[in-house]
């Protein structure tokens, strides 16, 4: 009878670092822009019972507020309410290049480094490949699989919005793993809440400066007039 509890523990596990990706997904990929920051609450509201699922509830009451609720309202207050200032529905940039080799090397070997440093983080693991991502379990694959797409997001859109989605998707990814690797100590739970935070205020500050930048000559993008264009 031991067994079920841990058997539904470990679906419930693999189910949510399903929904996760799919979500960050949905997010990062969605040009219909109001519709991608709800994709991101959704995200958020998962992190929250991912945490809880880690045995942090106090993380997942923190993840409730500060992800779901106050950084959910940055990215609507950057889109605007009501008729006036509000930003196009949808994103119609062209995504950067993606035969830009410099653009890309950066992402890709922080990607690699996080990967890394992740395996060799985890304890009493052999020299097999296989044994090292069987101990990191589905939550730590997927917060890599999640960093992955938010450095692509980041670098790969130039809608100013959109790259906030991918700043915040990509440092969910870092706490994810951050959290699997770690296990439950206290001193990564308090390094996780001191990111949430941090992540918050840089939310609070980027959604600001869309809309300064909106506001006074219609900017979308960095390095671009009014409109988004060059």
């Amino acid at each position: 009878m031991a067994i079920l509890p841990e058997a539904l523990a470990a679906a419930l596990e693999v189910m949510l670092a399903l929904l996760l990706l799919l979500m960050a997904l949905a997010c990062l990929v969605d040009r219909y822009l109001r519709r991608a920051c709800r994709s991101f609450v959704c995200f958020a509201v998962l992190m929250a019972l991912t945490w809880w699922q880690l045995r942090a509830p106090w993380l997942a009451a923190v993840e409730a507020v500060l992800g779901a609720l106050l950084t959910g309202f940055s990215l609507f207050f950057a889109l605007g309410f009501g008729a006036h200032h509000r930003l196009p529905r949808r994103d119609t940039l062209p995504g950067a290049s993606p035969s830009g080799v410099r653009s890309w090397l950066l992402p890709l070997t922080w990607w690699f480094m996080a990967a890394a440093a992740s395996l060799l983080l985890v304890d009493d693991v052999g020299t097999r490949l296989s044994e090292a991502l069987a101990v990191l379990g589905p939550l730590a694959l997927v917060g890599l699989a999640i960093i992955g797409l938010g450095l692509w997001g980041f670098v790969r859109h130039r809608h100013l919005l959109r790259r906030l989605l991918a700043f915040n998707v990509l440092g969910s990814g870092i706490f994810l793993v951050l959290a699997e690797v770690a296990g439950p100590r206290i001193e990564a739970q308090a390094l996780i809440l001191t990111g949430l935070i941090v992540a918050l205020f840089g939310s609070l500050l980027g959604a600001s400066l869309i809309r300064r930048l909106f506001i006074l000559d219609g900017r979308l993008a960095l390095g671009s007039g009014t409109g988004g264009k060059e």
